[in-house]
């Protein structure tokens, strides 16, 4: 039909300014055309007559001057800034109200003019207020075009990747308040063996991220090949870019907003960076020093000793979400069993993993995260008087330190002022006939607890209730545990009746 209209107008002209002759041409030709009847396409030309250009509509008389839009406003305030439609309904209690109460004084002229106002009208005279109000920033996009020309990979983008292309995120160590400056860890993941590394950054900039970075690739024994980010600025910037692009590394993003597509970096921020770090507050250069060297023996006590789980499927049925594991194992023996890694990356992963000791990496990391408790803002430890007993008192430790409860010093729990009761508060009813117990228990390692009440019973001259027999069975406990730590952790050469005693303090 639009066409229709469009030969009508141009054909009609021609049609009414033609002789008889021409306007019997000019028809034969528009009714062949549009294939109108012949009688038809005469009415329809004949209709037609150039439509004179519309005269303009003389300008509305302004309605509601700036009284009344003085008065909508003072009244939309009142109303704490409602919309029209709601605004509509609750003016005429408003002015009465506030007139009432001497708070407002309609002249007689905008009274009706107020009230007879409609809701679009209100919203149309609101508008400017309400954006003028309203002055909320946008949300930058820093460097858009940069943005657009970096490639976005979600979690299903990694189709079994080879070993080097990393995950790389910030944890932010600021306690419960972002405000102020605080430490942050730098995080890399690599997502084919769960390689991770971490490093401390006093400040986020993006010039110490490619230093960060680059002291990271010197000490990984195999190449960086890709760094997928976030939309951090810190990271999506031309310094950070320009550096992966002179090492041919492969610079990715996530989408905004997506956590999700970073899920092995934000698995490994919980499960390594916060397990060793903990929530606290961390500030200045002292502590991120610390900081540095709880990551240097994490990095190796993670990666060679502790083994993962990697995600090997996932199905869904209905509404149950079916997941299936590989063999946990650590990313150093995932990185050994897989071909894509050379012979000499991995000849160097051994000699690394030969020349560690998992017991004084652990003694390292307990160390740092001690400091860091003492150093941690408002934080109130105990720990503070206390100084490293060496590696052997550590490995003493290990089979009794469960008892304390939180083994990890940034974890902990602040403890009362008196501590822990390491007192008696009744005498031992067995000090007398310790040595006895002791005899029997060497002659006998594996008599039972029971066993001894009942010979105490019948040869000691001392009385003994039944209910000391729990006493008992707990000091003869105490005896065997450290019997047990003696055999596992050495010593044993020692007449056992010598090293220790029933009821003695087990350190």
């Amino acid at each position: 039909m639009e066409t229709r209209r469009e030969l009508i107008d141009a054909v009609a002209a021609r049609y009414h300014a033609a002789t008889r002759s021409e306007k019997r041409d000019i028809l034969d030709e528009f009714a062949k055309v549009t294939g109108f009847h012949r009688k038809h396409a005469i009415r329809v030309l004949r209709k037609f007559r150039a439509s004179p250009e519309p005269p303009k509509p003389p300008p509305r008389s302004r309605f509601y001057d700036e009284a009344a839009e003085t008065a909508l406003i003072i009244l939309w305030e009142a109303a704490d800034r409602m919309c029209g439609k709601r605004l509509k309904e609750a003016i005429p209690v408003l002015v009465e109200a506030m007139e009432r109460h001497g708070h407002l004084k309609l002249d007689a002229e905008v009274r009706p003019r107020l009230l007879a106002m409609s809701a679009a009208t209100m919203d149309r005279r609101l508008q400017h207020i309400r954006e003028a109000g309203n002055q909320r920033r946008r949300r930058s996009r820093i460097n858009t075009p940069l943005r657009k020309s970096i490639a976005v990979r979600t979690f299903a983008g990694w189709d079994d990747p080879a070993p080097g292309f990393f995950e790389m995120d910030f944890v932010a160590h600021c306690g419960t308040s972002v405000a102020g400056s605080h430490v942050h860890s730098l995080v890399l993941t690599d997502i084919a063996s769960g390689w991770t590394e971490g490093a401390a950054m006093v400040m986020k900039e993006q010039t110490l991220v490619t230093a960060t970075v680059e002291s990271i690739r010197r000490k990984l024994l195999f190449p960086i090949l890709g760094l997928d980010v976030d939309n951090d600025s810190t990271f999506i910037n031309e310094t950070v870019l320009t550096y992966c692009r002179d090492r041919k590394i492969e610079l990715t993003r996530c989408r905004p907003y997506k956590k999700n597509d970073q899920a092995w970096i934000e698995q490994k921020n919980g499960a390594v960076v916060r397990r060793m770090v903990g929530y606290g507050r961390l500030e200045g250069i002292g502590m991120a020093t610390v900081l540095t060297k709880l990551h240097e023996a994490a990095r190796l006590y993670v990666n060679f000793f502790q083994p993962s789980f990697k995600l090997k499927s996932k199905k869904r049925e209905g509404a149950r979400i079916i997941k299936k594991y590989f063999t946990p194992a650590t990313p150093y023996l995932r990185l050994l069993a897989n071909d894509r890694v050379s012979t000499e990356s991995k000849e160097q992963l051994r000699r690394v993993f030969d020349g560690l000791d998992p017991v004084l990496l652990l003694n390292d990391i307990r160390e740092a995260q001690r400091t860091l408790a003492q150093m941690e803002v408002g934080t109130e430890t105990k720990q503070s008087e206390v100084t490293s007993l060496g590696v052997k008192h550590f490995v003493e430790s290990l089979s009794t330190a469960w008892r304390d409860g939180e083994v990890r010093p940034t974890h902990r729990k602040r403890t009362s002022a008196r501590g822990p009761r390491t007192w008696r508060t009744r005498v031992d009813p067995f000090e007398k006939v310790r040595p006895l117990i002791e005899q029997w228990l060497n002659e006998k390692p594996d008599t039972t607890a029971k066993h001894i009440f009942h010979r105490l019973q019948e040869h000691s001259s001392e009385p003994f209730q039944p209910g000391q027999l729990r006493t008992l069975q707990r000091q003869v406990k105490e005896w065997r545990s450290e019997i047990v730590r003696q055999l596992v952790l050495g010593g044993g050469n020692e007449p056992l009746n010598e090293t220790v005693g029933i009821g003695s303090t087990i350190p």
